[in-house]
């Protein structure tokens, strides 16, 4: 039988204190709510919870002040924070103040309760300190809103006390980079060196120099001993971009220094001890390349202890707006004109499906910066600087624009965040969509069941159903109705 324990939920959204604190007295659990931070510090003293479930954005001051003291007075409580800010930067506040879990708004109610499950089941025994002082909050380098980015966050934030392998995954241009630069500038070796180096710009000859380092007369043009990647990184953090690029007799002398932690340079003989944590990145797919005999898997597993995966631009269309402005203000904070998006220029940035994914969008808007001599970016000026391919504002594929339509309806029916209990909403979206695809599908071939049921692929009984269900008259469908 699960574990039951007392919890306080605080929110000053009535609807997300009600539906929440249901769930969790359904699963036995003894539940008390509030509404502000004063009610909270009130109810931590008489109620004593096991489980703090708080929000950031507080009717008097941000839930997140305290939290760090309330869990050195109590050790073994564990704190789920909300939160409809959605950034980066409040999942590393929410890390360094001690929180179990951080859960963005809009929220899935069955992830919460399970968050809850497992807090109960791991209870924490170590005091949290607060967050040190110096911590970089500002000028974070990641910059979204959508849900695929909040995943994102959420691993970062994770892997921050630690020092275990980071393999990020994505497309050429998502900020790979920046990821890395982002775990290391938040960690625990933000004071020591983060080096980069990218293995497909390195010619095959020369990687084991540059990664290891080589002395003197090792190879022609070796005037003097010189200190490798590795050697380099001492104490901080070696980024290694386009780990599938690697040629495989270096992966061999890699993955010994990785088991082995020390390097010996080329032409040399003495190992040198390193002490640096490894954050790969690759756009290739591992598995595939290890099947064809082109990467080593004990090294792939070596690497690939926490993987963070980027979703392409055009998976977080929401968030292209936001990055936009995001460089064109720092095209303006660097001395170029100050520039502002048109309504129908945003509209066309988001129908673009942006094959070169977030570095594409940054250099738009820093060409646009320049090179345009109006004060605001309208579509007919975007034109004329993204390629001939690109979607027009008021075309977006039609794949695109239904995605979008489903989003925005999932997300009004939501409300609150997640769903009401017992709420059908999978039945509740077919019930929406389900009749248009009928009708006009029949209406294309003029009523004729059997042709309609062969271009929805299901058999003509089921249509019939469907239509019975539906209450539609298929001799009504017609393309002259």
């Amino acid at each position: 039988m699960a574990a039951t324990g007392t919890i306080l939920v605080v929110d000053d959204d009535p609807a997300i204190c009600v539906v929440v604190g249901e769930a969790l007295r359904r699963q036995g659990h003894k539940v008390k709510t509030a509404a502000s931070i004063r009610e909270r510090s009130a109810l931590m003293d008489s109620f004593a919870p096991d489980i703090l479930i708080t929000d950031v954005m507080l009717p008097d001051g941000d839930g997140l002040d305290g939290v760090a003291d309330i869990i050195a007075g109590r050790p073994d409580l564990n704190v789920i924070i909300l939160s409809a800010q959605n950034t980066l930067n409040t999942a590393i506040r929410a890390t360094e103040k001690g929180a179990f879990e951080y859960l963005p708004k809009p929220f899935d109610l069955n992830e919460l309760t399970r968050a809850v499950s497992d807090a109960l089941g791991t209870r924490q025994s170590a005091e949290v300190q607060d967050g040190e002082p110096g911590l970089p909050h500002d000028g974070l380098p990641l910059v979204g809103r959508s849900p695929a980015m909040q995943e994102v966050y959420r691993t970062i934030a994770r892997v921050l006390s630690n020092d275990l392998s980071i393999l990020v995954l994505g497309e050429s241009g998502t900020g790979k980079e920046l990821v890395a630069e982002a775990i290391h500038s938040l960690g625990q070796r933000r004071t020591k060196p983060f080096v980069a180096i990218n293995m497909a710009a390195i010619p095959r000859e020369l990687i084991e120099a540059e990664l290891f380092g080589y002395e003197k007369g090792a190879f022609t043009g070796a005037h003097a001993r010189t200190a490798g990647k590795f050697e380099q990184a001492q104490g901080g953090t070696l980024f290694l971009d386009e780990i599938g690029d690697m040629p495989m007799e270096a992966q061999t002398r890699l993955l010994r220094v990785l088991q082995s932690g020390e390097v010996t340079t080329v032409g040399g003989s003495k190992p040198v001890r390193v002490n640096v944590r490894i954050i790969a990145a690759t756009n290739k797919d591992l598995p595939l390349l290890i099947e064809d005999g082109r990467f080593r898997q004990d090294l792939y597993y070596r690497l690939n202890v926490v993987p963070i995966a980027l979703p392409a631009l055009r998976e977080r269309r929401e968030d292209v707006i936001l990055l936009a402005r995001h460089f064109m203000e720092r095209a303006a904070q660097d001395g170029l004109p100050r520039k502002a998006l048109a309504d129908d220029a945003a509209q066309l940035l988001m129908a673009y499906h942006w094959p070169g994914n977030v570095r594409e969008l940054q250099n738009l808007m820093q060409r646009l910066s320049v090179l345009s001599r109006e004060n605001v970016i309208t579509a007919e000026i975007l034109r004329h600087m993204l390629p001939l391919d690109a979607v027009p504002a008021d075309h977006a594929a039609p794949a695109d624009q239904l995605a979008h339509a489903v989003r925005e309806w999932a997300r009004r029916q939501l409300g609150v965040g997640f769903a009401q209990p017992n709420r059908a909403l999978h039945d509740d979206l077919l019930a929406v969509v389900e009749p248009i695809l009928l009708q006009e599908v029949l209406s294309s071939v003029d009523g004729n069941q059997i042709r309609a049921a062969g271009l929805l692929g299901i058999n003509r009984n089921t249509l019939r159903k469907k239509l019975t269900d539906y209450g539609l008259d298929p001799m009504q469908l017609r393309l002259n109705d």
